[in-house]
């Protein structure tokens, strides 16, 4: 298949990488673990047996009129432990390659058809200027871009981190949440290749 670049052109893709039905249980699985995998799962709590302290019984049994209690650290104590304290965890979710490979292909086929997905020849910068790159994004009409090159360009980076809703990556670490968090993908003609070897 063929995808139009932008001005004049156009470039051919394979249809099995770009032109693919959108599978959207299998997007929201992958996606759901990809966020997933990004929690820290640091969050603790101590539980009564972590609290320092209350090793002695604080009154007697019997005739105090009071309740009974062994430790000063019961949960019902202020100062006691948590009853079901939070522990760290692993929130990541197994995802195959497979499914994360077929899940990259259902995100950039449903880009290509709903026209999000905005081909250019090269995107580089001479000198690391912001309202440069903002001037060309303007002229291209694109507000909410995701900009996708082959490699990490040092000078495009500082070009577009001040500028808001635009976002940088390389094609070696794109992701599925990246591609549907913007408006409109701006991508090289070098990163599609990459990415349609790595799809296919």
């Amino acid at each position: 298949m063929k995808l139009k670049m932008q001005g004049s052109g156009s470039v051919d893709v394979s249809e099995a990488a770009f032109g693919a039905d959108f599978n959207e249980s299998l997007v929201h699985q992958v996606v759901t673990a990809f966020l997933a995998g990004s929690r820290a799962g640091t969050k603790a709590q101590k539980n009564r047996a972590a609290v320092r302290g209350g090793g002695a019984k604080p009154h007697a049994q019997k005739g105090t009129g009071r309740a009974r209690a062994g430790t000063i650290r019961s949960p019902i104590w202020v100062g006691g432990g948590r009853t079901f304290a939070a522990q760290p965890r692993d929130h990541s979710q197994k995802v195959n390659k497979k499914m994360y490979r077929a899940a990259l292909r259902s995100v950039f086929s449903e880009l290509v058809r709903q026209d999000r997905l905005v081909v250019t020849e090269s995107i580089r910068m001479e000198a690391p200027k912001t309202k440069e790159l903002a001037s060309m994004l303007k002229k291209l009409e694109l507000d909410n871009v995701l900009i996708v090159n082959e490699a990490f360009d040092e000078k495009v980076f500082l070009s577009a981190r001040n500028l808001p809703n635009v976002g940088i990556c390389d094609a070696g670490s794109i992701d599925p949440v990246v591609l549907m968090r913007f408006e409109k993908v701006l991508i090289s003609v070098p990163a599609l290749k990459l990415i349609e070897e790595r799809l296919t």
